[in-house]
């Protein structure tokens, strides 16, 4: 199991012995461990609360930048509502080196006489999901906290991870951006606002050794709040990534440094927020569209009508509520075959996301997404980040959940039936984040796809607006997810 599996939130994490280090970071030089001791002991540093480390070794460095160069020259090379050639013996190969798939017989003739998976099937059994082939030695694990409320362990490997950075680099290079920061410097920071958030340093060995960075903006991960800007521009990193919540939260402190470009990944960016961040650094800013499960599947051009699709290998059809493709250009559920992720191949996966699928002029384009926006919940006088309601959660047995707040500021949470007895354990978890305001449960009815995280309050959605001292009546529907992503 990865470490970043691990819940520190809350405590320094204990020393890592030499062994531990030695594993996370196999071919680490003189000029790397520097880098992860500038990181961890500049005086204005957050609190670290984990370890974590790439885990690459030597030959596995050469095999990341042949698949970034790889992917710099293809280009997704097939027409809507025609799988191209390599759909089919992809699936052939899933069929006989998958438990899940295997169970099922024979192979379809065609991908769509074959019934889609959604986030639920995995969540039950993902071990089911894993070929055969596997090395389960070097298996990781991404912990999501889920944009339909089934939490879920995403099976990775290194090299899965260390190959993000080939799908923001073909998205940076759109933006005329190439990312050249190397031995010395901090290429990225991955930002988080949250209550409790896994936190680490690295390097990035194909690009030199150069740092890398998750931190918590949210102030209890600080020993003085000013820290923050201090640190972020005594670092200086190349690229910021993180979700809407937390760029919010960075473009309202004091930084002097800018980036060369924004990722915003895991949520909806909103118009007007990426237009608050472009004024306020000067620089692109990506709307990423990406799921742990899948990995970034395409970034936004608005010249485009949409966002492009990225990766080469990833098949998109859109699908009826029944799983059948909607007629061409119609709008329906994203479904995704293939991908880049060899620990878990995906046949006809339902997202839960929405939008129509046309062919643009660099190849195929995702019209009017509808996927996940950030939702806040009010309590205490504050607000509360919707992974602030999961981290809560988490202790307890659930499969998935609900939570809407109303405009009087009461909170109905949703659990599965079966999960009713614990009724009064989640009312005790919240009520640490929302005092001794009612919260109501009721038992959800929906069989798979729910709308996890809802509104009523003005402000809880992250949209740009200037951030409320206290909510307003509004409205904020969402499947909203905090997902994360391997580090770019």
């Amino acid at each position: 199991m990865d470490p970043r599996m691990k819940d520190g939130a809350g405590v320094r994490p204990a020393p890592e012995t030499a062994a531990q280090r030695r594993a996370r970071f196999p071919t680490l030089s003189p000029a790397g461990r520097r880098m992860l001791a500038f990181l961890r002991r500049h005086p204005h540093a957050p609190i670290y609360r984990n370890h974590s480390g790439n885990r690459l070794l030597a030959h596995e460095i050469a095999l990341v930048r042949a698949f970034e160069e790889e992917v710099a020259a293809t280009p997704p090379d097939w027409t809507p509502g025609r799988p191209p050639g390599w759909v089919m013996p992809f699936v052939a190969k899933a069929f006989a080196t998958v438990p899940f798939y295997r169970a099922l017989g024979s192979p379809p003739r065609r991908l769509d006489e074959l019934a889609p998976v959604a986030r639920a099937d995995l969540a039950a059994d993902v071990a089911r999901f894993v070929p055969d082939h596997v090395d389960t030695r070097r298996l990781l694990a991404f912990q999501t906290t889920g944009t339909t409320g089934h939490p879920l362990l995403v099976p990775s490997h290194p090299l899965v991870a260390a190959r993000y950075a080939a799908f923001h680099k073909r998205a940076l290079r759109r933006a005329g951006i190439v990312p050249n920061h190397g031995a010395g410097q901090v290429g990225v920071v991955l930002l988080g606002f949250q209550r409790r958030c896994f936190t680490y340093v690295s390097v990035s060995p194909t690009m030199g050794e150069s740092g890398l960075a998750k931190i918590n903006l949210h102030p209890a991960d600080w020993r003085h709040e000013d820290d923050r800007a201090r640190y972020l521009d005594a670092l200086a990193p190349e690229i910021i990534a993180g979700d809407p919540i937390s760029l919010r939260a960075y473009a309202a402190l004091p930084c002097r440094h800018a980036p060369r470009a924004i990722l915003s990944v895991s949520m909806a960016l909103h118009a007007g927020l990426r237009r608050l961040l472009e004024s306020r650094f000067g620089c692109p800013v990506l709307d990423i569209y990406s799921l742990n499960e899948v990995g970034p599947v395409a970034v936004h051009d608005e010249d485009a009508g949409g966002h492009l699709l990225l990766q080469p290998r990833l098949y998109v059809e859109i699908l009826d509520e029944r799983g059948r493709p909607v007629a061409p250009g119609g709008r329906g559920e994203i479904a995704v075959t293939g991908g880049f992720n060899f620990c878990l191949p995906l046949l006809r996966y339902r997202t839960g996301d929405h939008a129509a699928l046309v062919a643009g002029a660099e190849g195929p384009v995702l019209a009017g997404l509808c996927g996940r926006r950030p939702v806040r919940f009010y309590g205490r006088g504050q607000w509360w980040n919707n992974i602030d309601v999961t981290h809560a959660l988490r202790p307890l047995p659930l499969s998935h959940f609900t939570l809407h707040q109303a405009a009087d500021g009461s909170l109905l949470l949703g659990l599965a039936r079966d999960a009713m007895a614990y009724a009064a354990a989640a009312q005790g978890a919240l009520a640490p984040m929302f005092g001794e305001r009612e919260i109501a449960v009721r038992p959800i009815l929906a069989e798979d796809k729910v709308l996890q995280y809802s509104s009523d309050l003005a402000g809880a959605c992250q949209d740009g607006a200037p951030q409320h001292a206290a909510p307003a009546p509004g409205a904020c529907h969402t499947g909203a997810s905090t997902d994360g992503h391997a580090d770019p």
